[in-house]
């Protein structure tokens, strides 16, 4: 092993040593990984320049040589409305689009290990604070039914929601609007919204335009459709690093991450990393995601998620 190689595992191993996140007590009794485990699976490795396992399961991969972090994932969830891309393993497969099966402390150190920034988790007491943190390029590796290996950005496989209710304020019914039971619009009369529930057609579209010159309910008709339609994620993941409880009893520390929330869509102050944008799981400023179904492998499939730092865009 070369002496840049060696210099980045020692640092590594300081990193793992010093660094607050990686001596957090693992909540599930999984032993944290040490600088000694990273060393074991360096004299492990044949290949100097072959990524070092992080964990016993070997499914957090550190490439040095690359400045990459690599995770082996399988799918587990194509449709639905999301909080995540990825979580651990038996946590919060119903909403997130991929797990893994790793301590979270795992995938902490190797983001500090490829040279990433703790920032800071979202905070929503006294006041909102959106998380900070570094910028992250997050790339999804799997091979499709006839072999040949597929890549894409993480953003593709989100999208945002549809399956939901959309409002805007009107404040009366327009004369000659009339509303089909079982149509997907509504008018609440106590609080002088509009609703419709998913996304509008443009031959639902048209039919509504079509029965009032009003203009404004021809223009909460053309914002339901505009609003309704499906468009990929375009906001960055940021490293905001979770955070720590005290168990009093104990005195040990619970790395809050070790909960499931790994790669978050929605923000959470749990999150090892979250997009760097205000985004709810309860839909709030419109920005609650869905999975792309589209673009997402079967249920089952595995995934090599590839992180690396972000670089400056050009202007």
């Amino acid at each position: 092993m070369n002496r840049q190689n060696v210099a980045a595992l020692t640092l590594f191993a300081f990193l793992l040593i010093c660094s607050p996140p990686l001596t957090a007590a693992d909540p599930v009794k999984e032993k944290p990984v040490t600088a000694a485990d990273s060393k074991s699976a360096e004299a492990k490795s044949k290949d100097k320049d072959s990524p070092v396992a992080l964990n016993k399961q070997k499914t957090v991969l550190l490439d040095l040589a690359n400045k990459k972090l690599l995770l082996k994932t399988h799918v587990c969830l194509q449709e639905g409305v999301l909080e995540m891309l990825l979580c651990k393993k038996q946590t919060k497969e119903h909403e997130s689009i991929l797990s893994i099966e790793s301590p979270a402390t795992a995938i902490h150190a190797g983001l500090l290990a490829i040279g990433a920034k703790v920032g800071t988790p979202v905070k929503f007491t006294p006041e909102f604070q959106p998380p900070q943190g570094q910028k992250l390029d997050i790339v999804l590796v799997w091979k499709d039914k006839d072999g040949k290996e597929q890549r894409e950005v993480a953003q593709h496989w989100v999208r945002t929601a549809t399956n939901r209710y959309f409002t805007t304020k009107l404040d009366r019914l327009p004369d000659g609007v009339t509303i089909d039971k079982k149509s997907e619009l509504r008018y609440d009369e106590k609080y002088k919204e509009l609703i419709w529930f998913g996304q509008m057609s443009k031959e639902s579209r048209d039919q509504f335009l079509a029965q009032s010159k009003d203009k404004a309910f021809q223009a909460a008709i053309k914002k339901f459709y505009d609003e309704t339609q499906p468009r990929l994620m375009k906001f960055d993941w940021i490293f905001a690093g979770s955070g720590f409880a005290l168990d009093e009893m104990t005195g040990e520390k619970y790395y809050y991450a070790e909960s499931g929330d790994l790669i978050c869509v929605a923000n959470f102050p749990t999150a090892i990393i979250d997009v760097n944008i205000v985004s709810s799981a309860s839909g709030e400023e419109n920005l609650l995601f869905e999975a792309n179904k589209e673009k997402i492998p079967p249920r089952g499939t595995p995934v090599t998620i590839e992180i690396t730092l972000a670089k400056d865009k050009k202007k």
